[in-house]
């Protein structure tokens, strides 16, 4: 299985191959969405099912629990956000998969604000879950090349970077 691990499904498309992002997986399916994880083995062994010997994209990260997916990859694609730019891309992904749900009052309102203010932490080395300089030191361990890309690119010239890279 050859992989690439990218943060845009844009890839996939425009090589004709199978996407696969890590959340689709790492969360229980529930109601509301991402309140409960699968255990690591069950999420590497659905994820190999899934791409079933293709090759394929894969997006996400599966930093700390996914080294047999990353075993066999052909790169590693490192985007990189600015702060500003990725809350307010993940705020209109909210909004466009939970709707009035994420507003003041609505039932998920309260697990919005809390993913937004974890989100909005990931630069800070000292924050104390999954962060930049987490990622940073997992990079520095992998034997696939790296590459790193600017994520305030549209997806389209990301995806041609990566793929000239590639």
């Amino acid at each position: 299985m050859g992989l690439s691990h990218c943060s845009n499904v844009t890839v996939s498309t425009l090589i004709g191959a199978r996407h696969v992002d890590v959340d689709d997986f790492y969360w229980m399916l529930t109601n509301p969405l991402f309140t409960s994880k699968r255990p690591p083995s069950e999420r590497v062994s659905l994820i190999q099912q899934k791409f079933s010997d293709e090759d394929g994209v894969l997006t996400g990260s599966c930093m700390a629990w996914g080294d047999a997916l990353i075993a066999h990859v052909d790169l590693i694609v490192f985007v990189v956000t600015p702060t500003p730019v990725r809350l307010e891309r993940l705020a209109g992904r909210e909004k466009q998969r939970f709707g009035n749900r994420i507003a003041p009052g609505g039932d998920m309102h309260g697990i919005h604000l809390a993913f937004r203010e974890w989100a909005s932490q990931y630069d800070d080395p000292s924050f104390s879950v999954r962060n930049r300089a987490w990622h940073e030191a997992w990079l520095l361990e992998q034997t696939a090349p790296v590459l790193r890309i600017d994520g305030t690119k549209s997806p389209e010239k990301m995806a041609a970077d990566v793929i000239r890279h590639a």
